[in-house]
């Protein structure tokens, strides 16, 4: 599984970031979200998941590994 930010669209409300801290992180400079591991690893996936749901602006995008 990947996950991606697209920084045009995000606020840095660090929604992400309190789901899964371990994946996603805040940029210093610019206060938006900064993936921390693109590819994630299977212990991490759902927190992953669950961070990019509650990004109000759907800035983040999980592709899920083809089957």
């Amino acid at each position: 599984m990947k996950v991606a930010v697209n920084l045009d669209l995000c606020v840095g409300h660090a929604r992400c970031q309190d789901r899964c801290p371990e994946v996603y992180g805040t940029d210093e400079h610019w206060g938006k979200c900064k993936v921390l591991i693109p590819v994630v690893p299977p212990q991490l996936r759902e927190g992953a998941r669950l961070g990019a749901r509650n990004c109000p602006e759907g800035a983040i995008t999980v592709e899920e590994d083809a089957p």
